[in-house]
């Protein structure tokens, strides 16, 4: 121990003997130089210093040169201004030039042969930043192609190979966030002839800021399934067909559930084609617009009402369901039946469970026969769509909720609240878009969740008069189609002809041929030749209402 410590001791006198030496040396030449230059200490000292950074600076200088000159021999045809102007290019190793193989592992291709690639920077450092791409991967600047639409700018771009749209869906609100904009601002759309190829939207602003006006009758009939609102570009957005697929549409109160819905029941009358229509207003005059071509229509917010109709579609379904297996038994062809499309507005209402064990029971069987209906009723033409605005995880049973295709949320409050909508798992499926994030000033804005991709919407607003003239013409083509010989065709058109919405049998009797004086015997009769239809009492007398009789005509033929 003895032994480094005068070892150490050795070292320090060394060292400071030096130390003194290197001072004395410089202490001489500053005195050499004062006297030369005739100049004062601190000037000398200055001037010194001065001098030995410039002659560092030129050193690191020159080292540079010789640097730079050494690499530019390394890769013929390439100058340094080159490569400064490409600092994004990267060599066939990282990404290989189109049409060639890529080298096989653990051997290098000839720098002769390489590409310089050049990246596009906005892509290249969103989607890296992402994570959508490796660190080392680019979006090739050759491969994107940029262009505008109304509403905002389309990127059309290649992905690097081992790389799908997917990785980028998955991560799109990231990406939105390093194009200094929200999730709602960004759409993408995929290529059905390559998987690596992505069509990226980003909005100028949020989206629906403007509105959209509503579609023409051509454009409805023109769209490729049922139109439920535009997209956020203005085109059309909707759902391919209601054949086995039933809506549940969900959202606070005042978010525009009911004017979309009435613009649904509108592209349905002029797209859809012949359907039957059954619909529940829980709003009472919610659903009113349509009464007159409804099958049967209903204003009500009580439970046993709901449960009826359930019931009645059951017995339905069933009876479709018995001429199915009879066709396949007899070897023949399956029956096709008009399709039947049941609407309710506010159905949470019609959940509830009253404080009554007879109440309690009531609301486990409208349960069960609901959950029946929206599940086993699809393969016979029976589809339902329910809207709460309640769409808490109490609202509507949770095994009623689950049997639902497609699912609708308008504005929430919360992420927890929108999965009792969209379904427990939807912040888990590709680039969900949370309803809590909607604009709330901006009525009918909608997630729509359909065959597992979700588009962000708003539903039609259409004009009362658009929508009259379009119950009006259903009727009357429908009215058209009956035979005119029949009793109940020629009851509609003597009603239609005195403009009256309502008749009694003593006026409509003796116009269909039935001379009977006994009221009572003259009533009977012309109910059995019309075929049953329901009559209506008021201050005239007994008789008929025009649109109960057109509704009968419909759910007979």
């Amino acid at each position: 121990m003895s032994k480094k410590k005068a070892q150490a001791s050795d070292d320090f006198y060394g060292q400071a003997a030096g130390g003194i030496g290197v001072l004395a040396i410089a202490f001489g030449c500053l005195a050499a130089i004062k006297d030369k230059l005739g100049l004062s200490w601190p000037a000398t000292v200055l001037l010194t210093a001065g001098a030995l950074v410039v002659l560092g600076y030129g050193a690191w200088k020159a080292r540079t040169l010789v640097m730079r000159l050494w690499a530019h021999k390394g890769q013929p045809g390439t100058t340094s201004r080159t490569r400064e102007a490409q600092p994004a290019a990267v060599s066939p190793q990282e990404a290989p030039a189109a049409g060639q193989e890529a080298p096989a592992a653990g051997l290098e291709a000839p720098l002769a042969d390489a590409e310089v690639v050049v990246a596009h920077p906005e892509l290249t450092a969103a989607l890296t930043t992402a994570g959508a791409i490796g660190a080392s991967q680019v979006i090739r600047a050759d491969e994107v192609t940029t262009g505008s639409v109304q509403t905002g700018d389309v990127y059309d771009f290649l992905v690097p190979k081992g790389r799908t749209y997917e990785d980028v869906e998955k991560r799109l609100g990231t990406i939105a966030g390093m194009f200094g904009v929200t999730r709602l601002h960004m759409t993408l759309e995929r290529s059905r002839d390559n998987e690596r190829r992505v069509k990226l939207l980003k909005l100028h602003e949020p989206p629906f800021t403007h509105s959209f006006p509503a579609p023409t009758r051509q454009a409805i009939e023109t769209f490729a399934g049922v139109p439920l609102g535009h997209d956020v570009t203005g085109q059309l957005g909707g759902v391919p067909t209601f054949d086995k697929a039933s809506l549940l549409v969900a959202g606070m109160t005042q978010m525009g559930k009911t004017t979309l819905v009435n613009g649904l029941i509108t592209c349905l009358l002029i797209a859809y084609g012949e359907f039957d229509l059954y619909l529940l207003d829980g709003k009472f005059c919610g659903l009113t617009r349509f009464e007159p071509i409804a099958t049967r229509y209903e204003s009500s917010d009580d439970p046993a009402v709901f449960w009826d109709m359930v019931r009645e579609l059951n017995d339905l379904s069933d009876s479709r369901y018995a001429k199915i297996k009879e066709a396949i038994r007899n070897r023949q062809p399956r029956p096709k039946f008009r399709p039947v499309i049941f609407i309710v507005d506010e159905a949470a209402d019609f959940f509830a469970s009253g404080a009554t064990n007879e109440e309690k029971d009531q609301s486990k069987q409208i349960t069960n026969d609901t959950r029946q209906l929206v599940s086993k009723s699809l393969e016979s033409g029976i589809s339902t769509v329910l809207m709460t605005q309640r769409p808490s995880m109490n609202a509507i049973p949770v095994e009623v909720r689950d049997q639902f295709l497609y699912r609708m949320c308008l504005y929430v409050a919360s992420a927890g609240t929108a999965k009792v909508a969209l379904g427990d798992t939807y912040f888990e499926t590709v680039a969900p878009i949370n309803p809590a994030l909607l604009d709330p000033d901006i009525k009918g804005q909608a997630v729509l969740f359909a065959n597992g991709r979700s588009t962000l919407i708003r539903g039609f607003n259409f004009e009362d008069e658009f929508i009259w003239s379009v119950v009006d013409e259903k009727i009357a083509k429908h009215v058209e189609s009956l035979p005119e010989e029949t009793p109940l065709r020629q009851a509609i058109d003597l009603m239609r002809s005195k403009g009256v919405d309502f008749m009694t049998t003593p006026d409509m009797a003796p116009a269909l041929g039935i001379l009977e004086d006994d009221p009572a015997k003259r009533g009977k009769k012309l109910n059995e030749l019309l075929g049953g239809p329901p009559t209506h009492k008021n201050s005239q007398g007994r008789g008929y209402l025009l649109d109960d009789l057109i509704a009968f005509a419909r759910s007979d033929s």
